[in-house]
């Protein structure tokens, strides 16, 4: 059999370590298309489509589905969470796309560790009834390369589900696969998820954790993933996010013996000084994970590397801390990371670092926190003691970018698997907590975070439901911005902050043009209630300011020297 066509299925992946839900697009899709290239596939014979697109036009995908000689569906989700334009493929949909398919079928990805459709529910091994379906059993894209001899010659797919790929293989995989970001649906506008290395190198892992299912820490050469951002930048790429790794502080980290290896300041600025000279104009560049115990056993050391990704990032950046709980029983109980105090002294140290306001308006970094629930160890206290850490670290005048609050999502082969009965039992606690986090640390937190009047730099707008354009800064964890009215998708707008919600803002673009402007976004100036936004839309169109001061006498707006800031004039 000739492989001359493949279709490769982005279903959408979300770990700890790795994300790939629009606008990202995960490594794993850029490896597999690499893979298929050094097996002689032609870069016109591999098409690439997320679920989305599959779901947007199923007859044309369909057609293609059923010339292709290989279908190969990338899939995962081991920390779902809430998405605003995308839903991840479901068991229903991978059924209905390998039973169209005549040819080869390969499903891998975190999927292979287990399936369940959110936080809180035992992931179960997903049963595929259509037939000659193959699940890959480790890496998906050394499955595709071991697969295939040649574009003609097919192994026996028994012998290489087994394999994870070495760091020499992605190295040619991710250059050679970047061709494909250009057939994802925001292209240009996709940010790229970089893999520095995978796999935790503590020696005992979090009761949860699903990392050590990828095996040992082994570390990409900083120039190969200089080298892959390269080719993607010449691909036309421009958002870059450095994610696929447990601890960026640890990239090539020095082993001294310790559970911890201490930070190499070095390397972290060879990588980013790297990444800005090949990639001069990029638009974004952010990381996501950082352990909060290596900021404690080595400040000095995290201290310079947090100054050097302030240095050649973009503003906004987010160094998510995998907390879990501020309970040392918990803590002790499931080998967490950090005690309390170590994870308050990091987000005390990131905030030394990261405060001050960047160019679009964010904080340049700010820490992000993870909290789980359900996990050994939990009691009704708990809950208090991570309510009251919140407590302290909003007392203390520090900023926190994102409280993410997730119930457990057991796997296989977990410590947790078969042990996540706190789950139900503390339901109620829960929910209760997670309300009183919402109300009495979120939005306080936003308000210090982003204060009514902050302009807001390149905002997307991504999507109008009903009256509200909902919009958000390309990024790590992007603030969501509710604009009240309907808005021109897939532009990018400044935004002036007016108003807060537990999880985010309402805002309106910057200057705002009265001239065109709905009552909606009218009313939400400052000082402008509904009548006077009614009554300045029946008055307008204004020529200039002086017109809309004069005018507008009659109303009495006492902030109208304030509104001149915020206001443009289109033509009569």
């Amino acid at each position: 059999m000739t492989i001359t066509n493949a279709v490769i299925i982005d279903g959408y992946v979300d770990e700890p370590a790795c994300f790939g839900v629009p606008p990202y697009i995960s490594p794993y899709i850029r490896y597999i298309a690499g893979a298929l290239r050094e097996r002689r596939l032609e870069e016109r014979g591999i098409r690439y489509f997320t679920i989305d697109s599959v779901r947007a036009d199923p007859r044309s995908a369909a057609e293609l589905i059923r010339r292709a000689d290989i279908v190969i569906i990338i899939a995962g989700m081991t920390v779902p969470g809430k998405y605003l334009r995308s839903t991840p493929i479901s068991p229903g949909e991978i059924e209905s796309i390998f039973s169209a398919a005549p040819g080869l079928k390969i499903l891998g990805g975190p999927i292979r560790l287990g399936f369940s459709y959110e936080g809180g529910k035992t992931a179960r091994s997903l049963g595929i009834r259509a037939e000659n379906v193959h699940i890959s059993e480790a890496d998906i894209e050394a499955f595709v390369f071991d697969l295939l001899e040649d574009s003609s010659t097919i192994r026996n797919a028994e012998n290489c589900i087994h394999r994870f790929r070495t760091v020499e293989e992605i190295g040619r995989w991710g250059t050679r696969g970047a061709f494909v970001i250009k057939e994802h649906p925001d292209y240009p506008r996709v940010v790229c998820e970089l893999e520095t290395y995978r796999g935790c190198g503590r020696k005992v892992h979090c009761s949860f954790c699903t990392e050590p299912f990828y095996g040992p820490s082994d570390y990409r050469p900083v120039e190969e993933v200089i080298g892959e951002v390269a080719s993607l930048y010449g691909q036309g790429a421009r958002f870059f996010r450095i994610g696929r790794q447990p601890d960026i502080l640890s990239y090539h980290a020095k082993d001294t013996g310790s559970d911890i290896p201490e930070p190499d300041p070095d390397v972290l600025l060879s990588l980013y000084q790297g990444i800005r000279r090949v990639a001069p104009e990029l638009k974004l560049l952010h990381m996501d994970n950082a352990n909060p115990g290596t900021i404690a056993a080595y400040p000095d050391q995290c201290r310079e590397i947090f100054r050097t990704i302030v240095q050649y990032h973009t503003p906004g950046d987010v160094a998510a801390l995998g907390m879990e709980s501020a309970d040392p029983a918990v803590i002790r109980a499931n080998d967490l990371k950090a005690m309390p105090e170590e994870v308050f002294e990091a987000i005390r140290l990131i905030n030394e670092v990261g405060k001050k306001r960047g160019v679009n308006g964010m904080p340049e970094l700010l820490p992000g926190l993870n909290f789980v629930h359900g996990i050994k160890g939990e009691t009704k206290r708990t809950f208090q003691l991570n309510y009251d850490f919140l407590k302290k670290v909003i007392d203390a005048d520090l900023l926190v970018r994102r409280i993410n609050i997730r119930q457990v999502m057991a796997f296989p082969g977990t410590r947790m698997y078969g042990n996540d009965e706190l789950v139900a039992k503390n339901k109620r606690l829960f929910l209760n907590y997670k309300e009183n986090v919402r109300k009495d640390i979120d939005l306080p937190m936003l308000r210090k975070l982003v204060p009514a009047g902050t302009i807001l730099k390149d905002v997307l707008c991504e999507v109008n439901d009903g009256n509200i354009c909902f919009a958000r800064q390309l990024g790590s964890y992007p603030l969501l911005v509710g604009i009240p009215d309907n808005m021109p998708l897939g532009n990018f707008i400044d935004i002036l902050v007016t108003g807060h919600g537990h999880r985010s803002v309402t805002g309106i673009p910057f200057p705002l043009d009265i001239n065109r402007a709905s009552v909606s976004l009218i009313r939400e100036l400052p000082g402008i209630g509904k009548n006077q936004a009614a009554a300045i839309k029946n008055l307008a169109p204004f020529s200039d300011m002086e017109e809309f001061l004069k005018r507008t006498d009659s109303m009495k707006l006492d902030i109208a020297g304030t509104l001149k800031d915020y206001l443009a004039f289109s033509g009569k």
